[in-house]
């Protein structure tokens, strides 16, 4: 008899997906990371500013444009789950054609991109010249970078984690070469490190496609009437400009967060920074748990399988609840020594410290919002996703006015309720979710 209760082999199967993208998640702060060692030992301190503004810049643009990855697995996984071969070449090929074309209108609108970019993170004449020769560099690798999102999408939805993970560190590894050979053996400074990038996201696309081509992916060329079938398109429209939505809501919430900590003071806002890195590498972590969720959701929704759906959202939900537990224990015994390795500051220190509390119980707050945008991302209910962070986010700013008179303590209280209140909002939406897909038919015994 079928069961909805989670069973061993889903566990493992969890598993299985979740452990390669965790990895190829905790692969992409390395790009960064290369581009800040390299800078770091020019003698001149205005490369290693230019180097840090011109990628946040980038990080800002690219991570706007996720909706790409995100709504390109949920379509996949849909039609994996479905058997729907026809479907799966178009996902593809839409979502390819989507990535390029805005790649290609970021390259051309470059020159203001850049300007305005820039001047919105620093107003220094040295930094800015020297983002600027960074920019100019990188920016030619937007079709690339986005497409890549699409191709990274297609994997997961397919369940093809260790080629996502594979193709992430071809990209990490052409991004070290070809630092070393254009900065050092070239001479070519700063423009060097930018294209450096730029070429990494090209070999990353190269190799992306050779993946897809090898597996038959694109073997099918899609007639161009079924390529832009209006329902087809404005299912996308919809799904990516409603995912969009959410994302600039996220990124509102942590710019309101830092400006908010600089406003109580220089201190605080050093403080917070340095905590917020405890927030970003547990994201990485259970985000890899949310991915494998989408994939699975997914599957099951194209199926029309309601126990199968019940199934891997349990079995993964357990899973990224002990993680997230496993990152409390961690953050709370070794989290002051966290500090201490990245701010030799003792003001900074002793702050951090202080407000070290909020940071280490993030994590058990935070796994149900990430597990639940898992679930809403693989049944590709993008608009239920972008009414709860709405509402988380209001009730970010309302949790902000009550909480203000208690600092910095208020301000993590209030960030901890906008974590909160996107899970139950989800959660909300969840009952309705499930009853949309049939139960599959009864199999004799």
């Amino acid at each position: 008899m079928t069961t909805a209760l989670a069973t061993g082999s889903d566990f493992r199967h969890v598993l299985r997906l979740a452990v390669p993208i965790v990895l190829a998640n905790l692969t992409q702060p390395i790009l960064g990371m290369v581009d800040t060692a390299i800078a770091g030992h020019f003698p001149a301190v205005d490369v290693l500013g230019g180097v840090a503004i011109g990628a946040l810049m980038f990080t800002f643009v690219f991570w706007t444009f996720g909706f790409l990855r995100t709504s390109t697995t949920g379509l996949i996984a849909q039609a994996f789950g479905a058997n729907d071969a026809a479907d799966l070449s178009l996902s593809l090929w839409r979502a390819l054609a989507l990535a390029i074309t805005l790649g290609v209108v970021i390259v051309i609108f470059q020159g203001p991109l850049i300007h305005q970019g820039t001047r919105l993170l620093t107003e220094d004449a040295g930094v800015l010249a020297q983002a600027n020769l960074y920019c100019v560099a990188r920016v030619w690798c937007a079709p690339f970078a986005l497409a890549n999102y699409a191709v990274l999408g297609y994997l997961l939805g397919m369940q093809r984690v260790r080629a996502a993970l594979a193709l992430q560190i071809i990209i990490n590894v052409a991004n070290v070469l070809a630092a070393v050979v254009l900065v050092y053996a070239l001479s070519m400074g700063i423009a060097g490190i930018g294209a450096a990038t730029a070429l990494a996201d090209a070999v990353g696309f190269v190799s992306g496609i050779g993946i897809l081509w090898r597996e038959g992916a694109l073997a099918r060329i899609p007639r161009l009437e079924n390529l832009l079938e209006t329902r087809a398109l404005m299912r996308l429209l919809s799904l990516n400009v409603n995912l969009l939505g959410r994302t600039l809501c996220l990124l509102a919430v942590f710019a309101w967060f830092t400006r908010a900590s600089g406003q109580i003071s220089v201190a605080v806002l050093a403080a917070n920074t340095v905590l917020l890195n405890f927030q970003t590498f547990m994201a990485y972590g259970l985000d890899g748990f949310a991915q494998a969720c989408e994939t699975l959701v997914g599957a099951a929704i194209g199926a029309a399988d309601r126990l199968a759906l019940k199934r891997w959202i349990k079995a993964s939900t357990a899973l990224a609840a002990l993680v997230a537990l496993g990152f409390v224990i961690v953050y709370w015994c070794f989290g002051a020594r966290v500090i201490e390795l990245l701010t030799d500051l003792p003001s900074v220190r002793a702050k951090a410290q202080a407000y070290l509390p909020f940071a280490a119980l993030s994590p058990i707050i935070s796994v149900w919002a990430f597990q639940l945008d898992g679930v809403f991302i693989g049944a590709t209910r993008a608009r239920d996703l972008l009414l709860a962070m709405i509402l988380s986010s209001s009730s970010f700013a309302l949790a902000l006015v009550f909480l203000a008179p208690y600092g910095n303590v208020g301000l993590w209280l209030a960030f901890l309720t906008f974590m909160a209140a996107r899970a139950l909002c989800l959660a909300g939406f969840l009952p309705r979710l499930v009853r949309s897909v049939a139960n599959p038919p009864a199999t004799a015994a």
